[in-house]
């Protein structure tokens, strides 16, 4: 049985975290500022979120309360990298950062304090309230 997934850099890898799921761990010391993974995205407008509410995708994909402020119909994202398993936390040690390109919204992950070698790597989710009650966050 495999314990640990690495990315391709070797950076991070994925295991399993007691009561939690996946978690995504580093494999080498961040330091604060440090961009830990980007990863493209692929957006989608409210019929679509209706339809991936009621999947397992609901779960993993990312909504930016920014581009409401602008107006824009697009209301959530896939994220096609390891940064959609990056466990929820209060207190956190990274931070999700948007960039929007002519290749469409890209998303980073980058380390808030400095984060230590086999350090679970976590993020502040914005849209805990739109999860159903049965889902309990674990710290």
């Amino acid at each position: 049985m495999i314990h640990k997934v690495f990315d391709r850099s070797g950076a991070m890898y994925v295991k399993t975290v007691l009561r939690k799921g996946r978690g995504v761990f580093a494999n080498v010391a961040f330091k604060t500022g440090d961009v830990i993974d980007r990863a493209p995205t692929w957006g989608f407008g409210d019929a679509t979120a209706e339809l991936l509410d009621h999947t397992g995708l609901f779960e993993y994909y990312f909504v930016r309360h920014d581009r409401h402020l602008k107006g824009d119909s697009v209301i959530g994202y896939v994220v096609f990298g390891w940064i959609s398993i990056v466990n929820h936390s209060v207190n956190p040690n990274a931070r999700i950062v948007w960039t929007d390109e002519k290749s469409g919204a890209w998303v980073s992950i980058v380390a808030i304090t400095d984060i230590e070698v086999d350090e679970e790597i976590t993020h502040r989710y914005t849209n805990i309230s739109a999860y159903p009650p049965t889902i309990k966050f674990i710290e």
